[in-house]
């Protein structure tokens, strides 16, 4: 030990080191002490961590020795081995034993010259005699000299030690090299510390007796490093002896595999197998592994048949007989379970079958009904290499061809679009790819699909990428938890040592899920052959190298085997072939290598010959092949067919051979095992991977009986990969390295929002796994272990520090009070573009607003992705004439600088040079493959700081990076495939750019590049060049804000090879005064937008005093270098609005008491005391006098009682008045119905009628009524004809709610009819009081001066001036697309409930039905994750359960048992008021809800969450953003004005919207008139109704209008510059006659000298309320015979159904319908309203199931419309005399009443009762109709119907209505010469009652009518139409044509039913 060690000490540690040797298996004789493991050279090593206890070889204990003889006494003789230590030296003891080789060491040596130095009192130490001797032994001299100068040195006395000595001479030598191989390996592990955990450090330290052991070996560890810092040379000078003994004694860790049982770790793992040979060389050592024999069957151990599969499985499994059998053991789990599962096998055990049949079982989930449902599920295979990806991808798509699944790569090489994604069912991906793709929300839907996740080579998790696969199994197995989802997933990996942790960490249950299989199971069994080259001399070693590699190759060719010989270069590939065919020349072996044998050999020589590869060629002669990726895919495939065919012999290829292909040989020679890395900036070792792939093509599977793998590497990695391929390595986790990354990429995603959530995330993870099991290898002591042995604390300090860090580097924002994270732009950039934390460091610190190109290409440069770049000496010279011949930007620091090498390379990539040198192709392989995403990143990173100079360089770069050109090359070279270089050339240096092409012609241009052809060539490509054309119109809105509307118009020719599906453009727009971008959007340009009309974009963008000059509105391609559009907005002669907002103060008054109102009946009204503020100090005016009133005032600030208050005045002062109530929309008006029916009606006794689409009331109910309620459409339609309805001027009182609505979309109708009944009051001289309602306004003087409204009646209060006082919280959320972006929102959403209003009600309102489905159904999934499920829910279970029963929608039931509630149009009346009553009275929590909620019902909560604040415009097919009063009336919702003592608002918004809405939910917003867009039809109107005649009357019609004020104060936002009274004379003059015109040419009305005047399709057109487009439409389509299919298209092209949605993919809903249908639509239109119409029109008649909910309610509202346009259809045929049209339009609408297909379906369908079966039962009996029916007699219908129950039929008979017609010609009295026909129409059903009609497929309630038609068919001439309806009978009369009386005319009185009666006509012909 190199210290003397007491006896009783020594026999101490004896009976210790006994006690060790009892815990090992005892079948290897051979142990050492304390020995080093792998890797255990780091001086950082914790103690410990390499600890394997054996008995100390100081005291080799024989296995015979009896365990109780040992410590008795010495044994009887020497030879068994105990040296007694204290044993007296002297000449007569001294024993020449024949010492065995294992005893005689440097310690026996040791041992000796303590003797020596005790006997013969020498000069020397014991040490340093002993250091002396082995110099001597070690030098190179003959032996007598040798034995000659060990006598000088011990002296005569010593003899026979001397003669032991030259004895064993050679064994001394061998330990005194094994130490300085030793020492040497320690000292080159020390300096090149590997950054590798330290394996296997659990030693725990319990008994006495093991202490004093750790004792003992702590001081020699420190004695040890003391030695091991000296430095060793070659040469044993500078050696101490202590350190060389322990150095021989401790062996080479290869020695640590021979022979004994436990491995360093507490896992069972076996050392190398039995058999193993070791052999030394000159120069190499050599480790023979024989192959594991194949394990037998065990008993009951069957192969599975294929055809015991499913049907559908066994097509995948064409040309298998059965399974293998590790297949056939893991076939009942992984086919019949939905187990995880984990399989460790060997390469080649056929691991891609067993993912086979997971695939399958996943199939056959989702096989019902005889098909598969292909999108209910997606697969993902995640491969580790490229090529292996692209091998899977083949395999897989070929096999599962036969059951249609599309299987899809998807790589760095592969992208896939959106489409091929959705019809992909397998994706196969490598682990990076898939984790970009997890890490974006917007590819949520994807993920949430894939329902099985197979990761293959599981055991890179041990490699730095094995942190990506635990970021992806971590995040899968969240989702599957807070979805409740099943994803399985499979890990297949080769064998491992700690699987059961890998199968811990997968989630597998290791019962049931987890296989395991050793070698033995491997195919061809494999024997093995490590090759540790000891040579140092360079030459020499490569001269061995070769050498070795050669014997071995020929050993495989003498007996008849091909052999591969993989290296690690391409260059190195032919370098290797020339040396085998140079040896096997040397060695005359060349014979062994040629094949001209082969009986195809002379045929396949002249297909080589064809090559133009010349290795090929001259190898093949020689029969060597050589294959690597940088060969022609041809070259590839030759060479992969001669080798497989025999042909070549011997293959030399790179490593990318063994994952591409599968070529198998019987011997694999891995030649060398260090390979370059650019990643790593230098060699690095071949990894465990590789090798295993490698040594997996060892065997051929059909051929041969063993395979043979050969591994050739350097000495001190032998037993590195003895171990790793003996699976001894535990596998530890890589993930700290890249904690930040992945936990901004998960704060990024919304799944990690806390420390909490991140620490339950990492417990998800490997490392979570393996540092429990482990701590040491992740730097965590025992004194933590003990403290805390869940780890947490250790955990919430790795998040902390994590999330420090990314809060320095603004990734995120990390608040560590409460340990919320928030996401940063930053960080959502960093973590899509997988751009590193140390990336976006370096960028924060070198990104500014102004860089030049090389400052750019340098901070690129300086990205870590490239950190471990070297420079190297060999490359210097070619990178320094790269750099001047590719490099046109300057290159900072020069090539000999790192950065200065990597701009190098970046420029040269986009340059497209070529390079020579080996090392510099990968690094620039390597950095052209992350060049596009970082330049991206920088890209979105300027754009999100507002830089313009930067955004627009950045936009340039990444274009240039993606087309490989310079941004100041012609742009012209994008089409370099097309053009040829030369005439790109000749354009550059004719400085010809686009616009000067654009303007020359072809020849101008063939001049040019004085190449004429060429002309024609570039114009031809000028033209698919992509350019845009703008134009916007600017409209101020207020003096800070304006309002843009774009114009983009294609000007380019589209060609798909070009343009793909979609042109991406940046929108910009941009300050330049102050360097800053104001608006930034990203339009996509699709190939149908680019053929039809412009394209229109809306946004505001803020403007700031003083005004800059101008603003640029610029349009950028993302993919076209230089294709860019400038539109200049000046604000030279920008008129801007005034500045002028007055508001009213809120007096502090006493709040009134409701006694105030005098009046009993009234005070009962009301069930509160006192009136709220505002209501107080407008009651006077309201009460007391007759003034018109505006009252502007927040949301909830009731508005409404002070508008009763006026009603209670106007019922007061003038009781026989109508009080008219217009509400913008139904839902207020259905509202107001409901709160008034039970107050005012019930208690005050007066009649009130509702008026909307759904309610038309008759005459007698409106002449009666006190109060009407309207919307105001229908005031409008009713309106028009003022003059012939006496009860429209009988209105005292209009109250318009919510007036500030003027400004949306149907703000127009509001205004006109205001401006209408202004003008009637005016024309009658009877005033009618106007109360305006609305929030507060900007401009509340214009719409007071337009109400007639004085001084005293005007009230605007402040926004802030709420009885609730309301907290608004506005947030951010990035996302390009708005599901995603949506979806993103949820747990924030959720959060804000938690945190704002945990218990008290929360309204959500979303943009649509789906996503009020979708945000509940996330809602309840966070609930249930944080476990409180029902947390929003509070009523008792049976209650609960009895309202479900009542629920008819299946998704509200499902949200309902979690207290969430929905609420939109879709739902029907009865569960829509379940729910209002249930959320009302908090029985649940939470209501989810459309926008409209926020109009219609009056329902408070606490907490109100806008999710969004757009939604998706069917017309502009985009999402457009929801008006601001829309924002407000939502915000108006929170805060009970009982409850709360403050509201909460949360609004969620897209993050570039976010200060547009914090500037305008403060500050009122202006609202303007959108008169000027819809004047036509009111125009129209009131042409029609006589109130303009002339063009003066227009004119002062206009004066009127709301229009007419904001013209004159806010000129610019109606396109007007000034306001001088000509010019605005002149611009409304204009306004009216182009109305005018447009009128004319619409054939609506006829203009003359001086006036106008109404045509017929005018009239049709105000009756029928429809727009003057639709008529003019009629006017022109409807002919005298217009057949059904055409009627069918004019009505689906009414300009009515433009605002029909078609939502997001509903195109393809319209694909599938239109194949169901009879009539034929427009296939390119499939996302147009017209066609969906058409298509709901014809699914109804054909009673087709419609495809979602939404169709529902969409055919509902098209219905609705559809009759007024039929109707005004009948009208226009009619009136032109059309006696076929008129009818066809008749049975038109008879179909949409019925449902039914006039001519093709049974009229029999119209009774209640019928059914399928009956109708062709009946059908046998030739009864096809209802007509039928009634004709037979009572006691036949029995029998007719075989069973069915008469009794039912015939009621429905009974009820089915029955008409009897008399017709009488009469003479006319007062015209002698005319005719009329009397009708008398008399009901038959004496028992039927109502005059409903039957229409169950109609949606609403129809009364019967009839028409009487009376015409002429032959000749098809119309003469009369007559709408009636009556009850029991009528009597009418129809004039009759006047005709000369001696021609008999067949006359036809045609009795149709309006409504149900399809096909029921009847006809009465009277001639005469």
């Amino acid at each position: 030990m190199g210290y003397p060690a007491s006896d009783a000490n020594l026999h101490k540690v004896a009976s210790l080191a006994q006690r060790l040797f009892k815990l090992q298996p005892a079948d290897h004789g051979r142990s050492s002490v304390f020995e080093r493991e792998l890797n255990a050279g780091e001086d950082g090593v914790e103690f410990g961590a390499d600890l394997i206890f054996q008995p100390p070889s100081r005291f080799l204990v024989d296995s015979l020795l009896d365990n109780d003889d040992l410590l008795e006494g010495p044994p009887s003789s020497r030879h068994d081995g105990w040296h007694d230590l204290d044993h007296g030296y002297s000449n007569s003891t001294y024993h020449h034993a024949v010492v065995d080789r294992r005893k005689l060491s440097l310690e026996w040596l040791s041992n000796a010259c303590d003797r020596i130095v005790k006997e013969c009192a020498s000069q020397l130490s014991r040490d340093e005699l002993a250091m002396a001797i082995c110099r001597v032994l070690n030098s190179d001299k003959p032996g007598e000299e040798i034995a000659g100068d060990l006598l000088d040195l011990v002296g005569v006395s010593a003899f026979e030690a001397v003669q032991d000595l030259m004895l064993h001479r050679k064994e001394l030598v061998d330990a005194i090299h094994q130490g300085l191989l030793m020492l040497k390996s320690d000292k080159t592990a020390s300096n090149t510390q590997l950054r590798m955990p330290s394996y296997g450090t659990q030693v725990t330290v319990q008994t006495e007796s093991e202490r004093q052991i750790d004792k003992l070996r702590r001081k020699e560890e420190k004695r040890y490093k003391r030695g091991a810092e000296n430095r060793v040379e070659d040469d044993l000078s500078a050696t101490n002896f202590s350190s060389l003994l322990r150095a021989s004694e401790r062996r080479s860790p290869i020695e640590d595999l021979f022979g004994h049982g436990q491995g360093p770790n507490s896992l069972a793992v076996t050392a190398l197998p039995q058999g193993t040979l070791r052999k030394h060389f000159k120069g190499y050592e050599e480790v023979i592994i024989p192959p594991t024999p194949t394990a037998p069957m065990k008993p009951g151990e069957k192969l599975i048949e294929i055809q015991e599969l499913d049907g559908f499985a066994q097509a995948a499994f064409r040309g298998y007989k059965s399974l293998n059998r590790i297949q056939s053991q893991i076939f009942q789990t992984t086919y019949y379970t939905n187990e995880n599962i984990l399989v460790c096998a060997p390469t080649g055990a056929g691991k891609t079958n067993i993912a086979m049949i997971a695939i399958l079982h996943e199939i056959g989930q989702h096989f019902r009904d005889g098909y598969l449902h292909k999108d209910e599920f997606k697969i993902v295979y995640v491969a580790p290499m490229k090529a292996l990806a692209a091998e899977v991808t083949s395999a897989f798509s070929h096999r599962l061809s036969p059951l249609n699944m599309t299987v899809r790569e998807l790589t760095g090489d592969m992208q896939l679009s959106k489409n091929e994604l959705e019809e992909t069912q397998m994706i196969v991906t490598t682990p990076e790819k898939w984790d970009v793709i997890t890490r974006k929300s917007s590819d949520m839907s994807l993920s949430m699909l894939v329902k099985l996740l197979i990761i293959d080579e599981v055991h890179l998790l041990n490699d730095e990428r094995g942190a990506v696969i635990e970021a992806l199994v971590a995040r899968t197995l969240r989702q599957v938890e807070s979805t409740q989802t099943m994803i399985r997933i499979v890990g297949l990996s080769a064998t491992l040592p700690s699987y059961l942790e890998v199968a811990q960490f997968l989630r597998v249950n290791p019962e049931t899920g987890l296989f395991f299989f050793d070698s033995s199971y491997r195919p061809v069994p494999l024997a093995q052959q490590y090759i540790g080259i000891s040579e140092h001399n360079f030459v020499a070693r490569n001269a061995l190298l070769n050498e070795i590699c050669y014997n071995k190759v020929v050993d495989s060719l003498r007996q008849g085997h091909q052999a591969m010989v993989f290296v690690h270069s391409r260059k190195d590939t032919a370098k290797t072939a020339e040396k085998l065919v140079e040896l096997s020349r040397m060695n005359e072996d060349l014979e062994l290598f040629k094949n001209e044998t082969h009986p195809q050999f002379s045929l396949i020589k002249k297909e080589v010959q064809k090559s133009r590869n010349k290795d090929l060629i001259g190898f093949f002669e020689s029969g060597v092949g050589i294959h690597h990726a940088g060969m022609l895919r041809s070259d590839r495939g030759l060479t992969e067919r001669l080798f497989s065919d025999g042909l070549i012999k011997v293959l030399v290829c790179t490593a990318t051979l063994a994952w591409g292909v599968n070529l198998p040989a019987h011997t694999v020679v891995i030649k060398g095992t260090q390979l370059y890395d650019p990643k790593a900036g230098g060699w690095r070792d071949l990894g465990m991977l590789d090798v295993m792939q490698i040594f997996g093509r060892a065997g051929r599977p059909q051929f041969d009986k063993s395979g043979e793998g050969i591994i050739i590497t350097s000495h001190d990695k032998l037993a590195y990969y003895l171990r790793l391929l003996t699976s001894q390595l535990p596998i530890e986790s890589q993930f700290i390295s890249s904690l930040k990354d992945n936990l901004n990429a998960e704060v990024a995603l919304g799944t990690v929002t806390n420390v909490k959530e991140a620490c339950l995330w990492l417990g998800y993870t490997y490392l979570s796994v393996r540092m429990k099991l482990n701590p040491l290898a992740y730097g965590i002591g025992w004194d933590e272990v003990m403290a805390d042995p869940s780890l947490s604390s250790k955990q919430r300090a790795l998040v902390t520090e994590a999330a420090r860090a990314l809060d320095k580097a603004k990734m995120i924002r990390f608040d560590e009070k409460s340990g919320n994270f928030s996401c940063t732009e930053l960080g959502r950039i960093a973590s899509h573009f997988y751009i590193q934390y140390s990336s976006v460091e370096t960028y924060n610190e070198m990104l500014r607003p102004h860089m030049n190109d090389s400052e750019v290409i340098d901070m690129i440069a300086n990205s870590s992705e490239f950190e471990n770049i070297q420079v190297r000496e060999e490359e210097q010279n070619e990178l320094e004439m790269l750099a001047r011949t590719s490099c046109p930007l300057e290159v900072k620091g020069g090539p000999s600088n790192k950065h200065g090498k990597i701009s190098i390379l970046i420029q040269l990539y986009i340059s497209r040079g070529s390079i020579d040198s080996f090392s510099l192709v990968s690094d620039a392989a390597y950095i052209s493959a992350s060049l596009a995403r970082i330049v991206r990143a920088l890209f979105e990173i300027c754009l999100r700081r507002g830089w313009c100079e930067m955004t627009s360089f950045m936009l340039e770069y990444c274009k240039a990076v993606d087309r490989q050109i310079w941004p100041h090359q012609h742009p012209l070279r994008q089409f370099d495939k097309d053009l040829s270089a030369d005439i790109l050339r000749k354009l550059e240096e004719r400085g010809a750019d686009l616009d000067r092409l654009q303007e020359m012609q072809e020849k101008d241009i063939g001049a040019l590049i004085r190449y004429a052809p060429g002309g024609k060539l570039v114009k031809q490509y000028l033209g698919y060049f992509p350019w845009v054309q703008l134009s916007a119109a600017v409209s101020p809105i207020t003096r800070t804000v304006l309002k843009v509307d774009l114009l983009i118009t294609p000007d380019f020719v589209w060609k798909d090879r070009f343009h793909g599906a979609a042109q991406r453009w940046w929108i910009l727009v941009e300050d330049s005064e102050n360097d800053h971008i104001y608006h930034s959007e990203l339009f996509m340009l699709t190939k149908r937008m680019s053929r039809g009309e412009p394209q229109k974009l809306s946004f505001t963008i803020p403007i700031f005093e003083p005004h800059p000059p101008q603003y640029f509105i610029r349009a950028v391609s993302d993919s076209w270098l230089q294709s860019e559009a400038f539109y200049t907005i000046s604000f030279q002669n920008l008129q801007l609005p005034e500045a002028r907002t007055s508001h009213t103060e809120l007096l502090d008054l006493r709040p009134l008491p409701v006694t105030s109102l005098g009046n009993r009946t009234y005070e009962s009204l009301y069930n509160f005391s006192h009136f709220n503020p505002i209501q107080t100090q407008t009651f006077h005016v309201l009460y007391h006098t007759d003034n018109n009133v505006l009252l502007g005032a927040p949301t909830g600030s009731g508005k409404t009682i002070s508008a009763e208050l006026a009603i209670l005045h106007l019922f007061n002062t003038q009781p026989d008045m109508k009080v008219i109530y217009i509400a913008p929309l139904k839902a207020i008006v259905r509202e107001r119905m409901n709160d008034w029916r039970k107050r005012l009606v019930s208690q005050l006794g007066k009649q009130m009628v509702e008026m909307t689409g759904d309610h038309t009331p008759d005459l007698m109910a409106l002449m009666s009524a006190d109060i009407i309620i309207s919307t105001p459409e229908k005031w409008d339609g009713i309106s028009r004809n003022w003059h012939s309805r006496s009860y429209v001027t009988k209105v005292g009182l209009m109250i318009l709610d919510e007036i500030h609505l003027l400004g949306a979309d149907r703000g127009p109708i509001l205004e006109v009819i205001v401006s209408r009944m202004r003008y009637i009051s005016s024309q009658t001289e009877r005033s009618v009081r106007f109360i305006g309602l609305s929030t507060a306004l900007a401009n509340a003087g214009d719409l007071a001066d337009w109400l007639g409204v004085g001084e005293t009646g005007l009230f605007n209060f402040k926004p802030s001036v709420r009885p609730v006082p309301l907290e608004v919280h506005i947030q951010g959320y990035p996302g390009k697309y708005y599901c995603p972006r949506m979806n993103s929102m949820n747990k924030p959403a959720y959060a804000a409930i938690c945190t704002h209003s945990p218990t008290k009600p929360v309204l959500i309102f979303v943009s649509s039905r789906r996503q009020t489905r979708l945000t509940a159904l996330d809602l309840i999934q966070y609930a249930a994750s944080d476990e409180h499920p029902r947390q929003f829910l509070s009523m008792p279970e049976e209650v609960l359960q009895m309202i479900l029963s009542q629920v008819t929608d299946q998704n509200l039931r499902h949200t309902l048992q979690f207290g969430i509630g929905l609420h939109h149009a879709g739902l029907n009346d009865k569960d829509r008021s379940l729910i209002e009553e249930l959320f009302a009275n908090n029985k649940i929590q939470v209501l989810v809800c459309t926008s409209t909620l926020a109009w219609g019902v009056n329902l408070p909560a606490h907490l109100v969450i806008i999710k969004g604040t757009e939604y998706y415009d069917g017309k502009a097919k985009r999402y457009v953003d929801f008006p601001i009063t829309d924002i407000l009336q939502m915000m108006g919702r929170a805060g009970r004005p009982q409850y709360d003592q403050h509201g909460k608002a949360v609004i969620l918004v897209h993050e570039p919207k976010k200060s547009f809405y914090k500037k305008f939910l403060y500050e009122p917003f202006p609202v303007e008139s959108s008169l000027k867009e819809q004047l036509h039809d009111h125009i129209n109107a009131e042409i029609v109704s006589g109130t303009i005649c002339h063009k003066e009357d227009a004119l002062h019609y206009l004066t009127w209008t709301y229009f007419f004020r904001r013209l004159v104060v806010n000129p610019a936002y109606y396109g007007l510059e000034d306001t001088a009274p000509e010019i605005l004379s002149s611009y409304l003059s204009r306004l009216v006659q182009d109305t005018f015109e447009d009128l004319e040419d619409s054939g609506c009305i006829k203009m003359n000298d001086d006036g106008v005047e109404p045509l017929m399709l005018g009239s049709i057109a105000s009756q029928y309320y429809l727009s003057y487009m639709t008529v003019s439409m009629f006017g022109s389509n409807i002919g005298p015979d217009t057949s059904l299919e055409v009627f069918l298209h004019i009505l689906s092209g009414a300009s009515e159904f433009d605002e029909l949605p078609v939502r997001h993919n509903e195109e393809n809903y319209n694909e599938a319908l239109s194949k169901n249908v009879p009539y034929m639509v427009d296939n390119n239109r499939l996302d147009d309203p017209h066609v969906k119409a058409n298509l709901l029109f014809q699914a109804h008649f054909s009673q087709l199931e419609l495809p979602i909910s939404d169709y529902v309610t969409d055919l509902k509202s098209v219905l609705d419309q559809s009759i007024r346009i039929i109707q005004a259809m009948i009208d226009i045929c009619a009136n032109s005399g059309w006696l076929s049209s008129t009818i066809t339009c008749m049975h038109l609408l008879q179909m949409v009443m019925q449902g039914l297909w006039y001519d093709k379906d049974s009229s029999l369908w119209m009774l209640p009762c019928m059914s399928s079966d009956l109708v062709s039962s009946l059908g046998k009996k030739g009864i096809s109709s209802v007509q039928q029916l009634l004709d037979l007699p009572k006691a036949n219908i029995q029998t007719v119907l075989e069973g069915f129950p008469a009794s039912r039929i015939s009621q429905d008979l009974q009820h089915f209505p029955r008409v009897q017609v008399k017709l009488k010609v009469q003479k006319s009295d007062t015209d002698g010469g005319t005719f009329s026909l009397n009708i008398k129409l008399a009901k038959m059903n004496s028992n039927r009652k109502t005059s409903r009609a039957f229409a169950p497929r109609f949606p609403k309630i129809k009364d019967e009518a009839w028409w009487l038609v009376l015409g002429n068919p032959s000749n098809s001439e119309l003469y009369a139409v007559k709408r009636v309806s009556f009850s029991d009978r009528l009597v009418t009369h129809m004039e009759l044509p006047s005709t000369p009386t001696n021609i008999e005319i067949k006359l036809l009185a045609f009795l149709q039913k309006l409504s149900p009666a399809n096909g029921l006509d009847f006809f009465a012909t009277n001639s005469r």
